[in-house]
């Protein structure tokens, strides 16, 4: 699990396999000094919000591998060497939980609409893919590249943040313009809670399932 408090913005140093090498899966090296610090193979690290594995971590260089499911729901596709990625390790025991509950699992890829920049901060309105704006409240947690944010402002499938300084400068949202791709991942909380009372909403109006019935859900009533 992750809080989407990026650690730092690392660069993707090489980009390794995929079709034009006649494999289906890619490998990325990604330098990044403070997420390779301890970490250790078998561990998670997210790359713009995605959930990968480190394979492997030499000096400061850390190799995740991203398969073609990873590649078709995110933005990861994209990535090239030199490509500035959010990075941040998973959350420890005991560890302060500074964002939201960040799981790592993208819902799909939004499109930068605008970009309106202030004199320190900016504010950057997002189009968001079918099905996912319904997950989207203001004043609730969103993930955009791995960044927790407040969303300011919902109009349709349109969602605005701001970013005050701190988020401009330790992550790459401060480089977004209009055109580019971005990892979403909503609230988690939002989705359990959708899934819970569609059985509740499917039934009778107004009425729940009865008590140990399974729903339509396949869930158990309580």
């Amino acid at each position: 699990m992750f809080t989407g408090i990026v650690e730092e913005v690392g660069e993707v140093r090489a980009v390794h396999g995929g079709p034009p090498d006649g494999t289906d899966v890619v490998r990325l090296l990604i330098g990044g000094p403070a997420v390779t610090d301890g970490t250790r193979h078998g561990e998670s690290i997210a790359v713009n919000g995605v959930c990968l594995t480190a394979v492997e971590v030499n000096g400061d260089v850390v190799s995740v591998e991203v398969v073609p499911e990873t590649l078709r729901r995110s933005s990861l596709a994209g990535v090239a060497r030199g490509t500035r990625v959010n990075l941040e390790r998973a959350l420890a025991s005991g560890g302060r939980f500074g964002g939201h509950i960040v799981q790592g699992h993208v819902d799909g890829v939004a499109t930068v609409h605008a970009v309106h920049d202030g004199d320190r901060t900016a504010e950057l309105v997002f189009e968001l893919p079918d099905g996912l704006a319904r997950y989207v409240v203001e004043k609730g947690s969103i993930t955009v590249d791995g960044v927790s944010l407040t969303v300011a402002n919902v109009d349709g499938d349109r969602f605005t943040v701001a970013l005050i300084p701190t988020t401009l400068a330790d992550t790459n949202l401060g480089e977004r313009r209009p055109g580019d791709r971005v990892n979403i991942e909503v609230d988690v909380l939002a989705k359990y809670v959708e899934r819970l009372v569609s059985g509740y909403l499917s039934g009778r109006q107004g009425a729940g399932p009865e008590a140990g019935r399974p729903t339509e859900e396949g869930g158990a009533g309580s």
